[in-house]
C-alpha cells in the first residue's frame, strides 16, 4: 500500500496538538481539508487513528503505534529527497534561496555578491514565496536557505540567525485622516481595518496584526491577502491599513499609498535559516557567512 506523505505530516500534526484547529493552523490549511485528509488517510489503512470529543483529537491504539514511527519515517524521507536536489543543483552549481517580500532589503545583492566571489562559478536562484509560505520553502526542502522576516512558524525546528531589525511602518491610503502624521500611535490604528495574511498562517497573521501588542483590544479584517500585489491593491483601494517594514517605503512604494512610522510597537527582524542537517554543507554555510558578513544594516535597520 503506497501513503502519500502529506497525509502522514497531517497525521502527526494533529496527534501532537491533539486539536485539529491548531493543527490547521500549524500547516496552514482549514479544517474542514485537514479533517478530510485525516479521514482520507483512515480509509486507506482500514483503522481508526483518532477518537474524536470535545476536548480535542486523542489517538487510538492503532494512532498511538503509528505515531511512534511516522518521524523517523517522514525525517529519512526529507532527507533523502534534500539530497537528492541538492546533488543536482550542486552539480549545476546552484544555490536556492527562498525570500519573503524584500528579503535581506539592500544588503541582498550585497550578499549574492560575495557569495559569487566565494564560490566562483556558482549562480543564486532566488524564489520569492507568498505569505502563506513563511518559510519560503525551506520547511518543504524547496529551498537549500532562506532569508525570512521572524518570527516565524516552525522556525524552532531550523537555525535560525538574526541579521538585522527595522522598525515596522504603517501602510496607509494617501486619503486615510493620519496620512498627514509624521508619525503615529500603535494605539490610534486599533479600531482601523487591517489587511492581513489568510487565518491559516496562524501566529505569523498575529504578528503582522500585532495580536498580543493591543492589550487584548480586538483586531478589525477590512481585507485577506496573500500576495504583495494584491496587499498594495487592498491598502490603495482603502479596505484596510497595515503594519509593514519601514523598507516596504522603498521597495513597494505606489500611488495611492503613503508609509508612516509607527510608535508604540516592536520591530521586525530579518534572519538567515537552514535546515540543521546542512550545518556540515560547506556551500550553504559560505551563504551563511555572507550573510554575517554583508555589512552595515539597511537604511532604517539595526544590526543584530
Amino acid at each position: 500500500m503506497d501513503v502519500d506523505t502529506r497525509l502522514l505530516r497531517y497525521f502527526a500534526a494533529v496527534a501532537e496538538e491533539g486539536s485539529l484547529t491548531r493543527a490547521a493552523e500549524r500547516l496552514f490549511v482549514s479544517q474542514p481539508a485537514l479533517t478530510k485528509q485525516i479521514k482520507q488517510l483512515e480509509a486507506q489503512l482500514g483503522v481508526l487513528l483518532f477518537t474524536r470529543s470535545r476536548a480535542g483529537m486523542a489517538l487510538t491504539e492503532a494512532g498511538r503505534t503509528l505515531v511512534m514511527k511516522v518521524p523517523a519515517l517522514l525525517a529519512g524521507w526529507d532527507r533523502a529527497l534534500r539530497e537528492t536536489k541538492r546533488s543536482a543543483d550542486h552539480a549545476a552549481r546552484v544555490l536556492r534561496v527562498g525570500f519573503v517580500a524584500s528579503a535581506a532589503n539592500e544588503s541582498t545583492q550585497q550578499i549574492i555578491a560575495a557569495f559569487a566571489r566565494r564560490r566562483p562559478g556558482w549562480r543564486v536562484d532566488m524564489r520569492q514565496a507568498a505569505w502563506s509560505n513563511p518559510t519560503a520553502g525551506l520547511a518543504s526542502g524547496d529551498v537549500d536557505v532562506a532569508l525570512l522576516r521572524l518570527p516565524f512558524p516552525g522556525q524552532d525546528a531550523l537555525r535560525v540567525e538574526v541579521l538585522f531589525t527595522e522598525p515596522r511602518w504603517v501602510a496607509l491610503p494617501t486619503a486615510h485622516p493620519f496620512a498627514a502624521r509624521d508619525q503615529i500611535l500603535f494605539r490610534d490604528l486599533w479600531d482601523e481595518p487591517f489587511v492581513a495574511a489568510p487565518p491559516e498562517t496562524g501566529w505569523w497573521r498575529e504578528y503582522w496584526l500585532a495580536a498580543d501588542e493591543r492589550e487584548g483590544h480586538p483586531v478589525r479584517i477590512g481585507a485577506v491577502t496573500d500576495q504583495p500585489d494584491e496587499w498594495l491593491s487592498a491598502i490603495a483601494n482603502g479596505y484596510g491599513v497595515a503594519l509593514t517594514p519601514e523598507s516596504s517605503a522603498r521597495f513597494y512604494a505606489r500611488p495611492g499609498i503613503v508609509y508612516r512610522p509607527v510608535s508604540g510597537v516592536s520591530p521586525s527582524r530579518v534572519g538567515i535559516a537552514w535546515a540543521p542537517f546542512d550545518d556540515t554543507d560547506p556551500v550553504v554555510q559560505d551563504f551563511v557567512r555572507c550573510c554575517r558578513d554583508s555589512g552595515p544594516s539597511p537604511p532604517g535597520g539595526t544590526p543584530a
